[in-house]
């Protein structure tokens, strides 16, 4: 048998407009303590640039591919060239990237749709039997494809009442957790945690990210 492959989905390169890189890096550490490997991959689609010293948009469009392999140190793959055959797991970190790259939840909340790759390689991964992990605000991308589907699927993003009351809207399940808790929904096999939805610390958020990948690889065919 073979070493196990977690894909990892990023959208961008930093918390206000791309992948939360304490997130990313996290996981891809865990990823290797658990003897997996992994696998990195994003969209090749441009999104708006947000100055991290002002918090303010520039004005400017970033490729998040491009921006995604300074995290994966050019180790990545277009998601047009991923299959779920080529993976055991999947696992997308959080980051606003999440919630207006991989999907417009941040614009259009319950009415958001997912970037139509991710929507097809996590589709592919549930259909599989293969195991789907979500941290931070990343639940609301699971919530704009399964819960739109029908698929009653249960999240956490913390103990948000707001957002909870937006991803229940969307048909899904939320579970309020702890930062470091994971919410396992072993029926569909996805587990998600708060993160920096919730954490104070990075140790908070390093504690729920090692707990859900572990987790995750153990469900991993």
């Amino acid at each position: 048998m073979g070493t196990t492959k977690v894909g990892v989905i990023l959208s961008g390169c930093g918390v206000k407009d791309g992948s939360e890189i304490h997130e990313a890096v996290f996981t891809l550490l865990e990823i290797a303590r658990n003897g997996a490997e992994a696998v990195c991959m994003a969209p090749d689609t441009t999104s708006a640039v947000v100055d991290h010293l002002k918090g303010e948009a520039t004005g400017e469009k970033r490729n998040a591919l491009i921006e995604a392999a300074r995290i994966a140190r050019g180790r990545i793959r277009d998601l047009r060239q991923v299959r779920a055959a080529d993976l055991d797991a999947i696992i997308v970190p959080g980051g606003l990237g999440a919630a207006s790259v991989l999907c417009d939840f941040a614009a259009k909340g319950r009415d958001c749709a997912a970037h139509p790759e991710v929507e097809r390689i996590l589709l592919e991964m549930h259909g599989a039997g293969k195991p789907i992990g979500a941290i931070c605000i990343a639940p609301a991308l699971l919530a704009s494809i399964f819960g739109r589907k029908g698929a009653p699927i249960q999240i956490t993003i913390g103990s948000d009442a707001g957002t909870a009351a937006k991803l229940e809207s969307m048909g899904v399940r939320h579970a309020n957790r702890g930062v470091r808790e994971i919410c396992v929904d072993s029926a569909n096999k996805i587990v998600t945690t708060p993160a920096y939805m919730l954490a104070e610390t990075i140790d908070q958020t390093a504690d729920g990210i090692a707990l859900l990948v572990k987790e995750v690889v153990r469900l991993a065919p």
